[in-house]
């Protein structure tokens, strides 16, 4: 007989949901004599508090993998500076006079007890976990409202905009474009050396004609394994990072009408010419002065909020126990301090 199971993304959904639950919720549960994981102001973390929060960001973090050397202690630093800016940021925004949107919390909780109305999981916890998931909705509310208050800043002056189209021209500067056209002689990856050899050398000979005059694009059509073979091989114009570090090495050094040698490329060996080259250009400010006054109000907005995060954290310096924290991954020693 089959048996009914849950589906996993609802399982697993619902999983976190108890878990963020249940961290709200122990917050204001855990016996005093436990060791804390950082102290706020007056306000404690639990370690059980600081646990939980570490585990969902990790499997948030790490579900495709194992995690990078360093990574693991990077996300123990991050998880709680988030615990403690969380804490600092609700209390500014009770401070502020805001108040929770209760028919928005009503409603999300109305959202899960129809989701899960067939869960036994939900069932058997929710008298225990909707006080903290109610408590971690309101919070969130207030943190939204505060945010959305602290970023709302007015538009920059045209002074201003200027200033800072003129202080960050790689933002409006149209990066250099190639036009490029290519015969691929197609080699499989797993093909053995001597397949590579063979085509290398028909990429030569192909080469030596074009140096004698063949036309490129008839070329193209005859024995390239490209795409572009219809159109002759041509890609078209192309910026940086659209082709392979190597290839671009070999067009860096072109100029406009010249042929490569053959060039090894992941599908084979090909051969390129350079049709044109256009050099990067900055862009005048009257084109690029909405973009220019979007940019620096999004700028604006992320240092106000952060601002307001660092001046809340000098205000209220949090002692945090990271005695179990893992090591950061060692930086690459500086070249010149390596001499």
């Amino acid at each position: 007989m089959k048996m009914k199971h849950m589906n996993p993304c609802r399982s697993a959904l619902l999983s976190l949901l108890l878990a963020v639950a249940g961290h709200a919720f122990a917050g204001n549960a855990i016996p005093a004599a436990k060791a804390p994981f950082a102290r706020v102001g007056d306000a404690v973390i639990t370690q059980d508090e600081f646990n939980s929060a570490f585990s969902l960001a990790a499997r948030n973090k790490f579900y495709h993998g194992k995690p990078p050397e360093g990574g693991i202690g990077a996300l123990q630093r991050e998880v709680a500076d988030q615990l403690v800016a969380r804490i600092l940021l609700v209390r500014e925004a009770k401070h502020r006079g805001l108040k929770a949107d209760q028919d928005e919390v009503r409603k999300t909780i109305q959202s899960y007890e129809q989701r899960y109305a067939a869960s036994e999981q939900w069932k058997k916890t929710r008298d225990q976990v909707l006080p903290g998931l109610t408590a971690r909705l309101e919070e969130d509310s207030l943190l939204a409202q505060l945010e959305k208050n602290v970023r709302n800043v007015p538009k920059p002056s045209m002074k201003d905009v200027k200033a800072y189209y003129a202080a960050h021209p790689e933002k409006f500067t149209e990066p250099e474009q190639l036009h490029v056209s290519v015969i691929l002689l197609k080699v499989e990856p797993s093909s053995p050396g001597t397949a590579w050899v063979k085509a290398n050398e028909e990429a030569q000979a192909i080469v030596k004609k074009l140096q004698a005059g063949a036309d490129f694009a008839e070329m193209a059509r005859l024995h390239s394994a490209d795409d572009t073979a219809k159109k002759g091989g041509d890609m078209g114009y192309l910026h940086g990072g659209m082709l392979p570090d190597g290839t671009q090495v070999v067009l860096n050094a072109m100029k406009p009408g010249d042929i490569s040698n053959p060039v090894q490329v992941l599908e084979g060996m090909a051969v390129f010419r350079l049709d044109d080259r256009k050099v990067a250009k900055l862009n005048s400010f009257e084109k690029v002065q909405s973009r220019a006054q979007d940019l620096l109000q999004r700028d604006q907005s992320e240092q106000a909020w952060s601002g307001l995060i660092a001046e809340l954290r000098k205000k209220t310096p949090a002692r945090i126990d990271d005695s179990q924290f893992l090591p950061l991954a060692e930086k690459p020693a500086d070249n010149a301090a390596a001499k």
